[in-house]
């Protein structure tokens, strides 16, 4: 890995963690594209898999009381589903192909979460929380990225913003593992090859980045921090969609 190839990765690390603190998101969506760039899509995305548990995993204990426990069991569950199938797909279809099924599939679920709006959907109904979770879990082994699907579940649902960005913790560490020991089991992908140092200092930029989401926190609302989430699910998918259009096309 070059000087300058580590450095940009280094640095999206410290946004996507950043990110992933005030919103509960947003790590694998802003990591995932840089990574597959320049690293593959397979090894990349393998790498995002392992930054993502690490990231959520140093939250998990300053949001803990506040972790819907039984929303996580449903959606991981369901997620761990998704995860196993989309390792298994991943083998069959090229990553390219995966990059316009995930963004179609992700835009068309924030979509229709904006038009059903309303009461007729809660965070109680357990039809949504399926297909949050197993689509979540699916995105995540095709293309690194289960933020999206779970945003339009919060949208459709009006699931409370610090619930959601706490539960989101325990579930990113779930659906990476399991998308990761799916991936390992099925296929020959490797990590990138590294100094040990630098998977210290990758550490170090996630502790960074997550205490610069804490303290940006202090100045946004979680009506805010809400439409940051949208955003960023958004521009995943669409981010999606257009590479694998553009490999499929060029």
């Amino acid at each position: 890995m070059s000087l300058t190839l580590g450095a940009l990765v280094v640095l999206v690390t410290v946004v996507g963690a950043t990110a992933q603190r005030m919103a509960g998101l947003g790590f694998a969506l802003l990591v995932s594209p840089l990574m597959t760039l320049m690293l593959g899509a397979h090894s990349g995305v393998l790498l995002v898999n392992v930054l993502s548990i690490v990231s959520s995993g140093l939250i998990i204990p300053r949001v803990w009381r506040q972790v819907n426990w039984s929303l996580f069991r449903w959606l991981g569950a369901c997620a761990v589903v998704g995860a196993v199938l989309g390792a298994w797909l991943a083998q069959l279809l090229s990553p390219d192909v995966m990059g316009v099924a995930v963004g179609a599939i992700v835009l068309a679920a924030l979509g229709l979460s904006a038009l059903l709006r309303g009461d007729r959907f809660t965070i109680e109904a357990r039809g949504p929380r399926v297909a949050a979770g197993f689509l979540s879990g699916l995105t995540n082994s095709l293309a690194g990225v289960g933020g999206p699907a779970v945003s339009a579940y919060a949208v459709l649902t009006r699931w409370p913003q610090l619930s959601f960005t706490a539960t989101m913790q325990p579930y990113f560490v779930l659906t990476g593992a399991a998308a990761l020991s799916s991936k390992l089991a099925l296929s020959a992908a490797e990590f990138p090859s590294a100094a040990w140092w630098f998977w210290l200092l990758l550490l170090a930029a996630i502790l960074i980045g997550i205490a610069a989401g804490e303290r940006l926190l202090r100045l946004v609302t979680p009506t805010q921090v809400r439409r940051f989430v949208v955003i960023l699910a958004c521009a995943g998918a669409l981010a999606s969609l257009v590479r694998g259009l553009v490999g499929l096309l060029g």
